[in-house]
């Protein structure tokens, strides 16, 4: 991969990765909720599942969606399902320090959530698309590297966030409030894909 290839995929991965998404406003809410050492395997599972995603995809995956398009429409349908599910489940919790409700996503379940993620199957279908040129697993571990890099310091940005606004978070319908508001913009996160 050239310099110029490589600083484009940088900037595509830190953009991508950066702006609100499913995994950024999940990392958020538990943030807010549990600060950031409890929600670390929760950002960690996402830069390592979604680095493992993107490698997959790379080396053939998006191949069954060409082969099998129903496969792309269940896919998202699982997705659509699974993710407000959460968003109730967000929208539902209290702040773990008062009410117990509120457990931080583990790192498998965060890896594992990136299967059904709407923006991380186009950012990992995209990235292999405009930055693989059949340069094989050298390239696909080098997109991969780049994103698995990039995710944690956007992972923290948005873990550290959602960590400040505990000092709003003061009150039961201030809590109540945020964690609706989140789960609304989880849903909201996934128009675009529709």
């Amino acid at each position: 991969m050239e310099l110029e290839q490589l600083s484009a995929l940088v900037i595509f991965a830190f953009v991508s990765t950066f702006t609100p998404g499913p995994n950024n406003l999940m990392l958020m809410t538990s943030g807010a909720n549990v600060g950031y050492m409890r929600t670390l395997p929760h950002m960690c599972g996402v830069a390592f599942g979604f680095a493992f995603m993107v490698l997959l995809v790379g080396l053939g995956l998006s191949a069954i969606f060409d082969t099998y398009p129903i496969t792309h429409l269940i896919l998202k349908y699982v997705s659509l399902a699974y993710l407000a599910y959460l968003a109730l489940k967000i929208a539902l919790s209290g702040r773990a320090k008062d009410v117990d409700n509120f457990q931080p996503m583990t790192f498998f379940g965060a890896a594992s959530f990136q299967w059904v993620n709407p923006k991380g199957w186009s950012m990992a279908l995209s990235s292999v698309t405009l930055y693989s040129n059949g340069g094989g697993w050298i390239e696909l571990l080098i997109i991969s590297a780049t994103f698995l890099l990039v995710n944690f310091p956007s992972g923290t940005f948005w873990i550290l966030a959602g960590r400040e606004l505990q000092r709003w978070l003061t009150s039961s319908i201030r809590i109540r409030s945020f964690n609706i508001a989140m789960a609304v913009l989880l849903v909201g996160s996934t128009l675009p894909m529709i």
